[in-house]
This record gives C-alpha cells, structure tokens and sequence, in this order.
C-alpha cells in the first residue's frame, strides 16, 4: 500500500495544486510604462511639434483684433473646451468598459465557476485518494464482504470510483467550458485595453500642450503685458484660471484612463494564469487519479494471486504429511499381520528391515525438503462621473462661443 500512497502523493503534489501566481500592480504598472498623471510635465525641448503648435495656438488667443469681446468670448470658450472631445472619447470608452468588469466581477463572486470547478475535483480526487482506503480484508471486512450488495474493500471502492467518475467528468466539462470563457474574456479585454492605452498616449499629450500653453502664456503676460494693460488680467483670470482647470480635467481623465488599462492587464494575466492552472488540472491531476486507480487494481490482483499460491502451498504441504502418516501407520499393521504368520521371521525382519531403511530413507528426504519447501513458499466609477460632469461643463461653453479646433494625433 505504500506504493499506492507514493502514487497519491504524487497527485496530490503535481495535480493542478500548484499556487498560481496573480500578476502584481506595480510591476504591471511598469512594465506597461504607465506614467502618473502628476509626473506628466511640459517638455518643449523633447516635442518641438507641440511646441510649435502651443505658439499657434497662443497667437490665436492673444489676437483681438476686430470685436474684442468676441475674441475674447472664443479665446476664452477655446481653453475651456481644451482636450474636450478627446476627454468625451475617453469617458465613452470607460463607459464601454464598465459592462464587461461588471460581467467579470459578477462571475468571479465566491471564486467564479472555474475556481469553484477546481475545488470541486480536487475533493473528487481527495475522496477517491486510494491511499485513503484500506484494502486489506480483515474478520469484520470478510463477514460484510458476504452480505449481498456489500462485497469486498475493492468492489466497493471501485463501485465509488465508477460513480464519481460522472461528477469528475461534469467537473472537467465545467472546467473545460469556464477555460474558453476566460480566453474571450482576454480577447475582449484586450481590444478594450488598446483603445485605452491609445487614448491615454493621446490625453498624455493633450496635458503636455495645456502645461506648456500655460508657462507660454505665464511667461508672455508676465514678461511682454503689463500689469495695468486689460490684456494682462484677462490672461490671468479668463485664460489661465481655465487653462489650469482643464488641465486638472484631463489629468483626473488621464487617471482613470490609466486605471483601466492597469486593470484590463491584471485581469488578463491572471485569466492567463488560471487557464495555465485549468490546463495542469485537467492535463495532470485527473490522469493521475487514473494511475494511482489503475496501480491499486494491480496491487489488490498481485494480493488476490499471492494468498492463492500461499493456500497452494499449504495444501501441498498438508498432502505430503498426511502421506507420511499413512505410510507409517500402514507399516506397523503390516509388521503386526507378518508377526503372526508361519513364514520365516528372518527373511521378515530383513524384509521389515529393509522396509524401515527405505520408510527411514523417504522420512529423511522428506524431512530435509519439507523445511527447505516451507522456507521458499509471505475604483472607476467615481472619477467617471467627475469626467461626466467635466464634459458636461465643456459641452455648455462650446455651445457659447466658436472654438479654436485643436487635434492630438
């Protein structure tokens, strides 16, 4: 029995129990060079398109010739409505998003059916461990054994590996099914993910250009305006308090942007991860319930044919004795019957004597092999809804005055 529970403990060590490993935040968050909202920082040296682009779009700002008030109504509706349209793209991807998490959180409540399906043919392979039964019949196991419907250790436990065969064939069905629903699980998030991450690169640089159109335009109103000029307060209070405003808007976008990508690929690792531990299970643990199952029917057959030899045996050896006995018994009648005839004692006793060396000879023999014969035979929703309300306040100002268009590519 201790190879069956070497060969249990095998499946037990290689069957599908490894610890799977979940994909770690930060380490995630680096690989995919996520960078944080705060450390996004104006860089005119490194970007000299966008730095271009900032000059334009300042020229136009401070251009008021003509009506003023209008110009200044569509400089000011112009930085107000900054990254606008591509904050709208990227609330309405995170509005997308949120049907397949919400899927997602709803199938993983208490494990998820995959997680569940493992624990439930792991308890089928504990339950039917064969080194858990004791397959050696002893008094009480014989006397049950005869009671129809009962029968030996070994039918009943091969009569329970049959009947959990159909609970373990459900299991492998269920983890077989929960395996492909977690491959169209990462395609769809996967595709969800590359829209995000090309809006973030995009909202990225839309924060790069609002910082460096607000130091262009610090720098123009603190250098080249002065105080006491109306163009000064209005860049001051018009046009950077708003500037500024957005800026903080598209960095919160920005943030939640990056949290759904760092989710999407946490979810998509550890959906990996666990199709890699569904494999092992299925590949491993239920091939090796049928080796351990397949080594006990074996050992039990090996038991079943070495106590027929051992019974052989005996019989042999009681059939060698009882022979003996008669032998012995027949020669003293023999001697008893030849004492009382009127043939010649001396031809008798040699005779007997002869009879006796070769009785004593057999004895002998037997006597030395007997022994020798015995011997050999034993957190997204809440920054969303401040997107929402962000987008709503742009919607409002570009509804007041023309907007300057600015495109991120």
């Amino acid at each position: 029995m201790a190879a069956i529970a070497r060969t249990a403990r095998n499946c037990r060590e290689r069957g599908g129990l490894v610890k799977l490993e979940t994909a770690d935040k930060e380490e995630v968050k680096k690989e995919l060079g996520l960078v944080s909202p705060e450390q996004v920082a104006a860089a005119p040296a490194e970007d000299p398109e966008l730095a271009k682009k900032a000059d334009e779009v300042l020229a136009a700002l401070l251009s008021l010739d003509g009506d003023r008030e209008a110009s200044k109504a569509r400089s000011k509706a112009t930085v107000e409505s900054l990254g606008g349209e591509l904050q709208r793209q990227a609330a309405l991807q995170s509005e997308k998003l949120k049907e397949p998490v919400k899927k997602l959180a709803h199938r993983s409540q208490e494990g998820g059916e995959v997680a569940k399906s493992l624990i439930d043919l792991r308890l089928q392979v504990e339950e039917l461990d064969p080194a858990r039964f004791d397959f050696e019949p002893g008094w009480l196991t014989r006397s049950l054994g005869l009671i129809p419907g009962i029968g030996s250790p070994l039918k009943r436990y091969f009569s329970k590996y049959e009947s959990s065969q159909t609970v373990i064939n459900a299991v492998v069905q269920s983890l077989e099914l929960g395996r492909e629903q977690l491959k169209r699980d990462n395609i769809t998030l996967a595709e969800d993910q590359k829209r995000m991450r090309e809006l973030t690169l995009k909202l990225e640089r839309a924060v790069r250009f609002a910082m460096l159109l607000d130091a262009k335009l610090q720098a123009k109103s603190e250098a080249e305006i002065p105080q006491a000029d109306p163009l000064h307060r209005f860049i001051q209070e018009e046009l950077l308090f708003p500037l500024r405003q957005r800026v903080m808007d598209l960095q919160q976008q920005l943030a939640v942007n990056q949290q759904g990508v760092l989710a999407a690929e946490i979810i998509i690792r550890n959906n990996k991860e666990l199709i890699r531990g569904v494999n092992r299970a299925l590949n491993v643990t239920v091939n090796a319930l049928q080796v351990a199952v397949t080594v006990a029917l074996a050992l039990a057959d090996q038991r079943i044919v070495l106590e027929k030899v051992q019974a052989l045996s005996k019989t042999t050896t009681d059939l060698i004795a009882n022979t003996a006995a008669r032998l012995k018994t027949q020669g003293v009648e023999i001697h008893k019957q030849a004492s009382q005839t009127s043939l010649d004692m001396e031809a008798l006793k040699k005779a007997f004597a002869d009879i006796r060396d070769a009785m004593d000879d057999v004895a002998q023999f037997r006597s030395r092999a007997l022994p020798q014969m015995a011997e050999s035979i034993r957190e997204m929703d809440a920054l969303a809804g401040e997107a929402r309300k962000a987008i709503e306040k742009l919607e409002t100002g570009t509804k007041l005055a023309p907007v300057i268009p600015i495109e991120f590519e």
